[in-house]
This record gives structure tokens, sequence and C-alpha cells, in this order.
């Protein structure tokens, strides 16, 4: 796929999915108004809108990470490589991980159980579509390269240093100086 339209794809899939997931929805569920909880409130919203850019980023970038690789994070326009890059080295599902901070921090914000419990669910489905669809598919399609990144860096919990795959940055070196072939 060329990468202007897996750049246009994924920008469509990302207004599309955060629309619908991170702003129709919690507009349905609070009308945007702010629940009154007292004074000490206050400390609940700001860690809620914390939450919500700590989420942001995460996002954002495996979206341009996947655009860059040719593809999106969309199952039926996936890139041709196994993205590893950027987020995707501390935490196998950063997009999901991400979007749980931010539906956590817009409960927080607008003090609000029912998108608490809205952010479960949301859980609930993504981990269900990770482990019945996403991995078994990553696995053929991408094999031991992905098998590799699976035991070492985990779904649900970042690792505090980036992972380097299986030889470091970049290829093997004993791959990279097979596929010169023979010299002279």
């Amino acid at each position: 796929m060329r990468r202007w339209v897996a750049a246009a794809g994924s920008a469509a899939y990302f207004a599309v999915a955060a629309g619908a997931g991170a702003v129709l929805v919690p507009w349905r569920v609070t009308g945007w108004e702010f629940g009154r909880h007292g004074p000490w409130w206050v400390v609940a919203q700001a860690a809620g809108v914390v939450l919500i850019g700590a989420g942001v980023v995460p996002v954002v970038s495996v979206f341009v990470q996947f655009a860059r690789a040719g593809g999106t994070p969309l199952p039926l326009a996936p890139t041709r490589r196994l993205v590893v890059s950027g987020f995707n080295r501390y935490v196998r599902n950063p997009v999901y991980v991400g979007s749980l901070l931010i539906f956590t921090g817009q409960a927080l914000l607008f003090g609000s159980l029912r998108l608490l419990a809205y952010t479960a669910v949301g859980w609930a489905g993504a981990a269900a579509f990770v482990r019945w669809y996403e991995e078994p598919t990553l696995t053929r399609r991408f094999g031991a390269e992905y098998e590799s990144y699976r035991r070492a860096v985990r779904a649900w919990w970042p690792r505090l240093r980036p992972w380097r795959g299986p030889c470091g940055l970049g290829p093997c070196r004993l791959e990279a100086l097979l596929a010169r072939g023979p010299v002279g």
C-alpha cells in the first residue's frame, strides 16, 4: 500500500474510531456536563486531564507508525511487516492501553461512573478481540517474529525499558551478513 494511502486510511480510521469511542459515547453519557462532587473533586478532574493527555500520545503515535509502515491499525488494511517501533516497544496494545487511559480520564473529569463502566466494557471487548482475533492472526502472518515479540512485550502492562528486538536494535547481525551473500 502506498504511504499516502496508508496515511489517509489511518487518518480516516482514527477519526471514526476516536470520534465514536472517545467523543460520541462520552458525550451521549455525560452531555459534557461535569459532576458536582465537592471542592476536592478538582483533584480527580486534574488527574483525568493528565490521563487523557497520556492516552492520546500513544494512540496518535501508533497510527503514525502504522502509516509509515504502509498500513493501518485496521485489520482490513494491515502492514506488510510487524510494527514493533515507538510505543509498541513498551506494550503490545498501545492503542487499547491509550484508549483505556483516555476513557478513565474522561470518567474522572466528568465524575461519571457510567463512563467508568464503559471503560471496563471497552477493555473486556478489546481483550477478547486481541486474544481471539489479533494474536492468532499476527501469529499466522508473522510467525516466529511475532512469537518472539509476544514473549518479550506484555499485552497490557508497559515495560520500563523499550524492547530492542531479538538481536538488539535492527536486524540480527548474522542474518544481515548472510543476506549479502558470498564476498569476493
